[in-house]
Formats: structure tokens, C-alpha cells, sequence
């Protein structure tokens, strides 16, 4: 029997990878997101997870596809809003929670039948923001952080039949990234050169870390947080001696 994955934010970037990963290494792949479908995704549901009806449209969408058996929710979508802390308004905290964090909760929360049934995995694409962070990301890294939290948390809750745990990369070449230096080539440099790897991530390296997360070779992995961010969670900016 095919093995079920189903992924939010499946349309773009570190999503989009993921769903291709899955579909190469024969799964059936269901895709939930704002944007049109890619080949990868097997069923699709065009929704936007800011809103809380989604939940629910997600949930008839599995019934009425008679998805009984769910083997893996990678909670994947996520906005970021990028501004100074005086500058966040209440609307930017609210879209950013719905997303990032309530979005993540009430799916796994809806979807814990099917996940139950196939004695699933749940992987949470956080992000280093949730650890490590600079000005102008305290909403960002604030959801982000409570998704890391909850991840702990469900891990004990959920164990044994369902495990939870969660990715953080660092700078990866999605579109949101490359759109942001667009204008400005030599900060995106910097921020490779950042790195002691010397380069960002590449989508298809995280895809590869949510799979393994997902697959029984992590069977004795839960309430992991991994960091995939090329070292820079290791690095001190100390000026030099």
C-alpha cells in the first residue's frame, strides 16, 4: 500500500522540493496550498491557512477523498513579516500566529485519526529564527519559536503512535528569499558567506532531512528540533583579537 504524506505550503520552495521527494520515492503525495498545484501533488486543495474555516475544508477534503490512513503531516507554510518591532501591527501578529503556529495546531489536531491509524509522523518546518534571530523578525521568530514548543510538547502527548518533530533551517534558496536580495546582490553574498559552509541551503536538502523525519529509519526520533543551517548556529560574530 502506498504511504500518504500530506503538505502545506506545497506550491513553492522548501514545499514544493518536499512534495517532489516524496512523489520520486513513491508516495502519494496531497498538497494544500494558496497557489496552483505542481506535478508532485497527487490531490490538491487550493485554501489559505490564515483563515480558520481551512481547517476544516482540509478535513472534508481527507473524508471525501476516503483518506483513512495518513503516514506523514509536514507542516510547512508559513508567512514572514519582516519589520521593526514599533513598525508590527496587530493584523501583522494575527496573520503571522494563524499561519505559523494555529494553523500547524488544528491540523494536526484534526488529522490525528489518520494519523493514528497509519502510526504516522509529524514534521514541523520551523526555522533557526526560532533559536537564533536579529532585529526586525520578533514576530516571525516568535511563531516560529511556539511551533518548536508545541513539537516538544505533542511529542510526549502523542508518543507512541504518532511522533512529532521539527526541522529549522537556516537561509534556504526559496523564492521569498532570493525576491528579498533581489535588489541587492552583495548582501546576499555576505549572507552565504555567513555560513562556515560557505553557501545557503538548497530546498532539496531540507526535503531530504523532513523525509528521513518522516520514514522509519527516525523511528526513535521524537521531539527532535534539527537544525539544518550550514553551521551558523555554531558561529560567534566576536570581532576578531
Amino acid at each position: 500500500m502506498k504511504k500518504t504524506v500530506l503538505i502545506t505550503g506545497s506550491s513553492s520552495g522548501i514545499g514544493r522540493a518536499t512534495a517532489a521527494l516524496f512523489k520520486k520515492r513513491g508516495w502519494r503525495v496531497i498538497g494544500v496550498d494558496t497557489r496552483s498545484g505542481t506535478a508532485a501533488v497527487d490531490l490538491f486543495l487550493r485554501t489559505d491557512l490564515a483563515r480558520p474555516e481551512t481547517v476544516g475544508a482540509v478535513k472534508s477534503f481527507i473524508t471525501k477523498n476516503k483518506i483513512l490512513r495518513l503516514d506523514a503531516l509536514v507542516n510547512n507554510a508559513a508567512v514572514q513579516t519582516v519589520k521593526p518591532f514599533s513598525a508590527i501591527t496587530r493584523s501583522d501578529w494575527q496573520d503571522s500566529l494563524a499561519v505559523n503556529a494555529e494553523a500547524p495546531f488544528f491540523l494536526m489536531q484534526a488529522l490525528l485519526p489518520q494519523l493514528h491509524n497509519a502510526r504516522g509522523s509529524i514534521v514541523n518546518v520551523a526555522s533557526i529564527h526560532a533559536r537564533l534571530t536579529k532585529k526586525h523578525f520578533s514576530v516571525y521568530a516568535a511563531t516560529k519559536g511556539a511551533l518548536v514548543a508545541l513539537t516538544r510538547a505533542l511529542a510526549v502527548e502523542l508518543a507512541p503512535r504518532v511522533r512529532v518533530n521539527a526541522v529549522l533551517p537556516a537561509a534556504t534558496a526559496t523564492p521569498m528569499l532570493k525576491a528579498g536580495f533581489a535588489r541587492n546582490p552583495e548582501a546576499f553574498r555576505m549572507l552565504k558567506d555567513c555560513h562556515p559552509l560557505k553557501r545557503i541551503a538548497r530546498p532539496e536538502e531540507i526535503a531530504e532531512v523532513i523525509f528521513f523525519l518522516a520514514n522509519e529509519q527516525a523511528s526513535f526520533i521524537t521531539g527532535a528540533a534539527i537544525a539544518v543551517d550550514g553551521g551558523i548556529g555554531s558561529r560567534l560574530f566576536d570581532p576578531a583579537p
